[in-house]
């Protein structure tokens, strides 16, 4: 079969009722593994499922066969590395390695670390991530080796609101419109939220779109918990493309978002649901034929 034949396509892309539906199941995902080592990081994971179900199963080109190179399909780079239980889930129901393998999450000899890495050749991940600070550069290089490779595809990288305290982020920010790299989609988790405390406690952010625009990127906001606005802006962000500046999106989420005990909090950054908790969640997390692991 060629590789256009196994590119997800618009045949295959899915409504925002079945959207929502992976999207709570994945969810189930991230607690069970988490709570299973009683190790990881539920809350940002649980704010971020939604976008990462839209761009797996909506959005992107993509083929789950998985070559590193990914010629010819849209790629995606998880900048916050720490959110990995909901980028091993979606990789796993999208198809790019068995579901069941979700059991070995941060076990001894799993290719599911805790933080995503290269060295186990896990399907889906093209860096190692978790060092924060990093990803926006990786996915400037990527994004311009496709232009220079005639390759028209687009390429998404996702980091955390707390992350922009990071200076390579900036560097960074600087380097993409001035290259015009007008095949990248940028987007920061709006969460307000990092493992000590709020954003604007810690060190607070200010006005984002205003200091974007400023270094010369367009854009969006978009609510990120919301799958009816945040597929119309992922949407317009493609049709932006090529149009000689780097897209930004600043998505508005709730960490935890789906279990109500973990929203709205830094608490639930790192730490796991004893099992009291884990049932409560899953209550919450109801799918019409749950397909749990």
């Amino acid at each position: 079969m060629s590789q256009e034949n196994t590119l997800t396509s618009p045949t295959q892309q899915k409504s925002v009722a079945e959207l929502k539906q992976i999207a709570a199941q994945v969810r189930r995902d991230i607690v069970r593994m988490v709570h299973a080592v009683n190790s990881g990081h539920p809350g940002g994971s649980l704010g971020c499922t939604d976008l990462l179900v839209a761009l797996y199963f909506r959005i992107m080109k993509h083929d789950p066969s998985f070559n590193m190179k990914g010629e010819g399909e849209d790629l995606f780079f998880l900048s916050n590395g720490h959110i990995s239980p909901v980028f091993y889930s979606v990789l796993a129901r999208s198809g790019y390695f068995p579901v069941s393998e979700l059991a070995t999450f941060r076990k001894l000899n799993s290719r599911l670390q805790g933080h995503p890495a290269t060295h186990e050749h896990l399907p889906g991940i093209r860096i190692a991530s978790g060092s924060l600070g990093q990803g926006m550069s990786v996915a400037i290089g990527a994004a311009q080796a496709k232009k220079l490779n005639g390759d028209n595809r687009l390429v998404y990288v996702l980091m955390g609101d707390g992350e922009l305290e990071e200076g390579q982020v900036w560097e960074a920010a600087m380097y993409a419109p001035h290259h015009k790299v007008d095949n990248l989609i940028a987007i920061v988790d709006r969460n307000g939220q990092q493992i000590d405390g709020s954003t604007e406690e810690i060190m607070d952010l200010g006005n984002l779109r205003a200091k974007f625009e400023a270094f010369g990127w367009r854009v969006l906001e978009t609510n990120g918990n919301d799958l009816e606005k945040l597929i119309p802006t992922l949407e317009e962000a493609g049709k932006l493309s090529g149009q000689g500046q780097p897209t930004m999106i600043l998505m508005d989420t709730q960490m935890g978002y789906g279990v109500d005990y973990m929203m709205g909090t830094h608490k639930w950054h790192g730490t796991a649901p004893n099992d009291e908790q884990l049932e409560k969640a899953l209550q919450q997390l109801l799918v019409e034929e749950a397909g749990d692991y």
